[in-house]
């Protein structure tokens, strides 16, 4: 079915005012005063128009764990973020450690048809470290990964990871690398210092992350391979992706709205809410990732969106699942420290949200400049608005960090591919398939 639509008077990422037309799945005009008999028009005044999101770190939980989210309401609650592709992490129900697993989500994602779901292929058999995966073949796969990942454990062994590198070399992969070295955090619950004293849980040191970011660095270094570090955490983690940068070591990083916005004063209420992995830092903590984010050390803005049932979160702290909801918030949080904060812009925000998680990952047809010929992938934001964020959402889980805060900014109009899959704030139809 033919679709088209005439957006007019939305505001680009440089201020420019403009009209946007959309002829089935593809920007067809861009301009002033443009005209469309047989198109569809929407009044996009006072919102600001940038490429659709982009997430490079999602859990989508389906296949195995479909009782806390699936592709479809996991890509509705994307949607309503403004992100039209998303990247599925590998600790499902069997791994995503083989081809067939990997072709199975992204027809799942192909079937919803709220966004672009590109699998991340595991790097260790069953995420145990212990022997590498079939990255080829899942690079070789239908679903054509480039990103591997072990995200929610650590590849630990020097040795494993020195030859992931080395083999995505062969087709332009990338390892994204959850650092956590294992020996320093076993039972830990909570960030270490002040406060993991006071209320004495154990405590998860800064080493524990900086440690394999220092040495993960080096190795790509070593074999002249991409690292692309997850859910960096601490000023000290900075300070190295800051450092290997300089020495031209080929190191992205990402950064998730929690780790921008929450701290580890949360704790105290030992609502398991706040209990996530790495977990909540200080204040210090929180200012060095955000001047981070706005001098580019940090590549990219990534929610490790990690829904769970309610009984997984209601409980005592010490039994309670790490992780946390992000997708649905986290162009307002990118918005409070880029924008509100008057220390950047929105060209910044459509480069962390958007341009330079579809560049690390490879991704042909996401991450696109708003231009003639281009896929039309467009969040519409009214940067004005004020909401409070409710615990109900579309994903299908509950255990969001930001219930009864007010965050600026809000997702009006979400086009995937051509199709409204957002209207007014509101879900709408599935896109095209």
């Amino acid at each position: 079915m033919s679709t088209k639509y005439l957006f007019l008077n939305a505001k680009l990422a440089d201020g420019t005012v403009s009209d946007i037309e959309v002829s089935d799945d593809r920007i067809s005009a861009i301009g002033v005063g443009l005209e469309s008999s047989d198109a569809e028009r929407i009044d996009c005044a006072g919102l600001v128009a940038l490429p659709g999101f982009v997430d490079l770190h999602t859990h989508l939980r389906e296949p195995g764990f479909e009782q806390s989210e699936t592709v479809l309401t996991g890509t509705q609650a994307a949607a309503m973020g403004g992100y039209t592709a998303v990247h599925a992490m590998a600790n499902t129900s069997p791994v995503a450690d083989t081809a067939g697993v990997v072709e199975q989500v992204a027809a799942l994602g192909r079937e919803a048809g709220y966004a672009d779901v590109y699998p991340i292929g595991a790097v260790t058999v069953g995420l145990e470290g212990k022997q590498m995966a079939e990255l080829g073949a899942m690079a070789n796969s239908k679903a054509q990964v480039k990103v591997f990942s072990d995200d929610g454990k650590c590849v630990h062994d020097p040795v494993i990871m020195r030859r992931a590198l080395e083999y995505v070399k062969a087709f332009d992969g990338v390892i994204a690398q959850h650092a956590q070295e294992p020996r320093l955090t076993e039972g830990a619950q909570m960030n270490e210092g002040a406060v993991s004293a006071e209320l004495g849980l154990t405590g998860w040191p800064s080493v524990a992350e900086e440690s394999i970011i220092a040495r993960d660095v080096l190795l790509a270094e070593h074999v002249d391979s991409r690292i692309h570090v997850c859910h960096l955490s601490t000023a000290g983690s900075v300070e190295i992706v800051r450092w290997a940068k300089a020495r031209g070591i080929k190191v992205t990083a990402e950064v998730t709205p929690h780790h921008l916005l929450l701290t580890d004063e949360l704790v105290r209420s030992y609502d398991a809410v706040y209990k996530v992995n790495p977990p909540l830092r200080t204040q210090k903590d929180v200012e060095a990732l955000r001047e981070a984010l706005i001098d580019g050390t940090i590549d990219i803005v990534a929610t490790d969106h990690a829904p769970h049932p309610i009984e997984a979160k209601d409980c005592e702290w010490n039994a309670a699942a790490f992780g946390m909801l992000g997708l649905e918030t986290a162009a307002s949080i990118a918005q409070e420290v880029l924008i509100e904060s008057g220390r950047s812009n929105w060209s910044r925000l459509a480069e962390v949200m958007s341009i330079n998680p579809a560049k690390i990952a490879r991704d042909a047809n996401a991450g696109q400049a708003l231009e003639i010929g281009n896929v039309a992938n467009i969040a519409f934001i009214d940067p004005s608005a004020k909401r409070t964020i409710v615990a109900e959402s579309a994903s299908k889980s509950v255990n969001n960090p930001y219930v009864g805060l007010e965050l600026p900014g809000r997702v009006i109009h979400t086009v995937y591919r051509g199709y409204l899959t957002v209207r007014n704030g509101e879900l709408a139809k599935a896109g095209r398939n």
